[in-house]
């Protein structure tokens, strides 16, 4: 295969670059080194610092800002791995073929930092191609594609650095190479900001949500309703007609692994721990079923509820309310309580109740066991005490709370839409940018900066 068959297969989008563009193969503009240098620090070696493969994963940019891990290396190895301003680190492996030579730009000089293991280093030749320019070219998933064609693997990919040497680039004259990595820089920096702002918006409304589910199972909806003190080490008061009662004599509290087993001929689905999140449901419809389980399960019922028992599932809100569920499903993990609510209690509303971040964090205080796996035990949750309304009001709360959480996830949805096209955006221009379907002017320039200055 020639040149420009092998070019026209890996890069299809070099055959509509402007005609004043050229395309060569990145050795011809660029050294390509891979790092021998590894993690360790061995007497007699020099010390050093390494950028390392998720230095680069996580950064564009390389700067004395990022936290290098310490190791040592032989005199020959800092002279040939020491970074440069202008470099390019790549990533070399993956455990995807489409998630590979990710890279990043040196921008500062940074004496002793060494290129680390599983990164390839690009140093361009100043004269023929632009160092962040290339890095931009990196950035773009299209131009990426021909390292996907060449990785191999298994579990694991990995690239040579023939692939690396071989991959074909758009060459534009220097200026403009110049311009689009100017241009790119300022235009991304300002969607990156605007991106940034919306996950803040996220953030936001996620924590009024909260504190929206706490104050209507705490406090009830009535903002005048006369109060009494709760005498808890986590909440204050309660409105004065509610009802104390400990977990246990609302709820059973059935630990998994133990509840009945599926007869010969039912159908039973396990439901694993990832489904189970804070939107407060379980999308069954991608579980998988099996026939003839083994005995030892939970088995759900509609309006069990899901307490988080170990450390990381408390942290990140874990939990879920059992809602009409068909057929048999079942729970095999240890890291859930299962709450079977009795008739004094409504299972959505001691789902809000123990959902809401404050009863978690009350719960996550009072954890036992060793550092690292400690749990809430069954017996500290079946003697914490709630204060319950009636069940007409636990009813009138669940209508509130699902009001406003549906108004909560319009909002949620129209924010991730803004995030994913400006995501998508941000994508798009890089490669129309580099492969030249854009063309940058200094005038281009010029008011991309204006405008990120204006943000």
């Amino acid at each position: 295969m020639t040149f420009i068959e092998e070019t026209k297969a890996l890069a299809p989008w070099t055959e509509a670059l402007p005609p004043d563009w050229q395309v060569t193969r990145l050795d011809a503009v660029a050294d390509v080194l891979f790092s021998n240098v590894d993690k360790h620090t061995i007497e007699g070696e020099l010390p050093v610092r390494l950028c390392n493969y998720v230095d680069v994963y996580k950064n564009e940019r390389i700067t004395g800002g990022l936290d290098f891990m310490e190791a040592s290396a032989e005199p020959r190895e800092i002279k040939k791995f020491q970074i440069q301003p202008g470099d390019l680190l790549a990533t070399k492996d993956s455990e995807a073929s489409d998630d590979i030579a990710i890279a990043a730009l040196v921008t500062e000089d940074l004496p002793g930092v060494l290129c680390g293991y599983h990164l390839a280093l690009i140093r361009p030749r100043f004269l023929s191609v632009s160092g962040p320019f290339l890095t931009w070219l990196h950035s773009s998933k299209t131009f990426r594609a021909q390292y996907e064609a060449k990785a191999v693997g298994v579990t694991r990919f990995g690239l040579s650095q023939y692939a690396f040497r071989a991959a074909r680039i758009p060459l534009p004259p220097l200026p403009e190479q110049q311009r689009i990595a100017a241009y790119l820089d300022a235009s991304c920096a300002a969607i990156d900001a605007a991106v940034a702002a919306k996950h803040r918006q996220l953030e936001t409304l996620n924590a009024l949500r909260k504190s929206t589910i706490h104050a209507a199972v705490t406090r009830g909806l009535n903002a005048d309703a006369k109060m009494k003190p709760a005498d808890l080490d986590w909440l204050s008061e309660v409105p004065a007609h509610w009802t104390p009662s400990r977990i246990k004599n609302l709820a059973e509290l059935s630990p998994s692994y133990s509840g009945r087993s599926p007869t010969n001929d039912e159908v039973c689905t396990i439901v694993p721990m990832e489904l189970l999140s804070e939107a407060g449901t379980m999308d069954t419809t991608s579980l998988q079923t099996f026939e003839d389980v083994s005995g030892g399960l939970t088995v759900f019922e509609t309006g069990d509820v899901l307490f988080a028992k170990i450390t990381p599932c408390m942290e990140n809100g874990k939990g879920a309310f059992v809602e009409n569920l068909p057929s048999c499903y079942a729970f095999g993990s240890t890291e859930f309580h299962v709450l079977r609510p009795a008739h004094a209690i409504n299972g959505t509303f001691l789902y809000y109740y123990t959902y809401n971040p404050v009863f978690r964090a009350y719960a996550a205080e009072n954890m036992s066991g060793a550092a690292g796996q400690k749990r809430v035990s069954s017996r500290f949750l079946k003697e914490t005490r709630l204060f319950v309304p009636p069940l007409p009001k636990q009813l009138e709360i669940i209508s509130f709370i699902t009001a406003k959480d549906r108004k909560f996830r319009s909002l949620f949805a129209q924010i991730e839409v803004q995030i994913a096209t400006l995501t998508a955006y941000r994508k798009s221009l890089i490669h129309e940018c580099v492969t030249g379907q854009r063309r940058i002017t200094e005038a281009d320039v010029a008011q991309a900066h204006m405008g990120r200055g204006a943000k």
